[in-house]
């Protein structure tokens, strides 16, 4: 013993040892963020201008990888004619990609959307509309006149040759074409007509400003 250690006191009683238990462990449960990443979308595997077949769908995860395939493919001009801007079709970021693309490659390239009602997207947030608000320059939303018959349907455009129609807005099922100049003209005409009736939805414009 170290001769410089006190020697214990007669009243200095040994403690116990302490005896410890883990509680266990614990999970730390962070909430989710209010609205979760979409999940990345893959194109249909058929080219613009080329593909000759007529190809149908029927589920949503199939009208959104032809629409994709359309848009990401469109070298001068897309036009949408739409129920809402459906948010289940449009309302993605690969879309949105696709969309800034084309617009940015040449001032010439021109983007136009026809809507029935868009107030649940000024509403709940589009990223066709905040996109149209970066580049309103070249790409134009409008609202379809409600006292002009109108179709009720709703179709991609993709310059002149590609088409994607779902001819019941309350359905996913539909078709595309990917190389028919002739079809494609027809609605493209359809679609004119339209727009050159078309009003400016009040909504869009607060949204705007």
């Amino acid at each position: 013993m170290n001769e410089n250690t006190p020697e214990p006191a007669e009243n200095d009683a040994e403690l116990p040892d302490i005896e410890f238990q883990s509680p266990g462990r614990f999970s730390v449960h962070n909430p989710a963020p209010a609205q979760a990443q979409s999940p990345g979308w893959e194109p249909a595997p058929f080219r613009l201008g080329e593909h000759e077949r007529m190809e149908r769908f029927s589920a949503p995860d199939g009208a959104r990888a032809h629409a994709l395939a359309l848009m990401q493919q469109a070298r001068r001009l897309l036009c949408i004619y739409s129920p809402d801007l459906e948010p289940w079709l449009y309302h993605n970021s690969a879309i949105q990609e696709a969309c800034t693309r084309l617009l940015i490659s040449d001032p010439k390239c021109q983007m136009r959307i026809l809507v029935r009602d868009l107030s649940r997207a000024v509403k709940d947030g589009h990223r066709l509309l905040a996109l149209s608000r970066r580049l309103s320059s070249n790409f134009q939303i409008r609202r379809i006149n409600p006292d002009h018959p109108s179709e009720d349907l709703a179709y991609l455009i993709a310059d002149d040759r590609g088409l994607l129609v779902r001819p019941e807005t309350g359905q996913f099922a539909g078709y595309t074409l990917y190389n028919d100049p002739g079809r494609t003209r027809l609605q493209q005409t359809r679609f004119d007509q339209a727009w050159d009736l078309s009003i400016t939805d009040p909504d869009l414009r607060s949204f705007l400003l």
